[in-house]
């Protein structure tokens, strides 16, 4: 006799059909957005799956199924007592679970193979300790829309939200699926992939070390193990001369720029910024009264407050230029410094203006730990890379490259050139300014 019985609380399937001690169950699924019935069972040693679009054809298809198991049960494999006890003991195991013995028993075998023959237990144990509480199916797309959502909240430079959102939406376009599934021999295949510099390539692996970090506040991934990302090591860089202007080079730069230029060039060549720290900067962070330049966290690269020291060359070259806003106005600076740099016959190496001030500075200053403070860098790197790139007397030199002149600027900002008389210069006469007697004070 066929009995069709239906298993509450179970969403892996729907119905039992039974035959004897024989049972097929049907599982009811999804397949294309359509409802699917599907049955399954073992007959002579193999594992057989259908499936059907009608609940009612799934059933006859099972009730015969279940019929033809007992039936050959019935013929070729009488169970004796032990196994009959075996068998009705491991079905009253299942019973709770709605589970056929023939499933549970698929799935054991699976998962000791996928375990390697290790016992299911323990790894089962060590799964609910790493996993417990952890918000499953959180996806690296949404996990970074929130990680960069969170940024901004918290109030981290636009340049430094620019940066992540361009390194990790290239991550999270690269792998859709649950940031937990993603593993470090993928992330590592991923980097490999895109044939970056090492300095490049560790930045990479920096900002998604960062995700990741994120995601572990976020109970996304387990609180107390190493993340996929941090388990890879960095590309190891090769120490790189720092390439410097001489004295002489930086005299040619600055005689061959155009008056708009001057700010950029003498701040970056007499105090160290980096160029995108100029371009953030408004005068008002410029004190030529007390000496000092502020650059504030949002500006800085390295989001934290420093103060820089001004030069009296600095202070000569910037107090014509003074005026209010911006002190960059033109977002074409930077290819026009270089331009100008070449037409004067002068390569232009990156960042070569804070490489030759930090040179020059330490070779002034004796102190490392005082460069990092003004450069915004780590004592470490300063002492590692540009110690005893320059002599004293050239530092001296240096920091001793006034402007020709110290007129005093135009209402555009730009200097208004004193006229000069070649005679007198040629004689070594200097120019004098003609007396004026002082004002009585009285209305003419």
């Amino acid at each position: 006799m066929t009995r069709i019985t239906r298993v509450s609380g179970s969403d892996r399937h729907v119905l039992h059909v039974r035959s004897g001690s024989a049972e097929v169950p049907i599982y009811k699924g999804r397949v294309r957005g359509r409802t699917r019935y599907t049955i399954a069972y073992y007959e002579n040693r193999r594992r057989i799956r259908k499936t059907f679009a009608s609940l009612a054809v799934a059933k006859l298809e099972a009730r015969r199924a279940a019929a033809q198991i007992q039936a050959g049960r019935t013929q070729n494999l009488p169970l004796g007592p032990t196994a009959r006890t075996d068998y009705l003991a491991a079905r009253a195991l299942l019973e709770p679970f709605g589970t056929p013995l023939v499933a549970a028993v698929e799935e054991y075998a699976a998962a000791r193979k996928l375990l390697s023959g290790a016992p299911l237990l323990p790894a089962l144990h060590d799964h609910i300790r790493r996993t417990r509480g952890i918000k499953t199916g959180a996806t690296v797309p949404a996990v970074v829309a929130e990680f960069l959502k969170s940024k901004r909240q918290d109030g981290a430079s636009g340049r430094y939200i620019a940066q992540l959102r361009s390194e990790l939406n290239r991550f999270a376009a690269a792998f859709p699926k649950p940031i937990l599934h993603v593993k470090s021999d993928e992330i590592d295949d991923w980097l490999r992939g895109m044939d970056l510099a090492p300095r490049t390539r560790n930045g990479m692996l920096t900002s998604v070390r960062t995700l990741f970090s994120f995601a572990k506040t976020r109970s996304y991934l387990p609180k107390n193990d190493l993340t996929e990302a941090e388990s890879l090591s960095k590309v190891k860089v090769g120490d790189t001369d720092a390439a410097i202007f001489s004295p002489a080079q930086l005299r040619k730069v600055l005689g061959a720029a155009d008056p708009d230029l001057i700010p950029f060039l003498a701040i970056g060549a007499f105090a160290g910024l980096r160029a995108a720290e100029i371009a953030r900067m408004d005068w008002n962070a410029i004190d030529l009264r007390r000496r000092i330049i502020e650059i504030r966290a949002g500006q800085a690269k390295t989001a934290s407050r420093r103060i820089v020291p001004v030069s009296d060359n600095l202070a000569a070259w910037l107090r014509p230029h003074v005026t209010t806003g911006p002190v960059i106005r033109n977002p074409e600076i930077y290819r026009r410094v270089t331009s100008t740099a070449q037409a004067a016959g002068i390569e232009w190496p990156k960042n070569v203006l804070r490489h030759s001030f930090i040179s020059y500075r330490i070779a002034l200053v004796k102190s490392a730990d005082q460069v990092a403070l003004e450069a915004g860098n780590s004592p470490a790197i300063i002492f590692k890379h540009y110690r005893e790139l320059a002599t004293e007397d050239q530092a001296r030199e240096w920091f001793d490259i006034m402007p020709a002149t110290t007129a005093p600027a135009t209402a555009t900002g730009t200097r208004k050139p004193r006229p000069r008389d070649p005679g007198r210069r040629a004689a070594g006469v200097r120019h004098k300014p003609a007396y004026k007697k002082p004002s009585t004070g009285r209305a003419r």
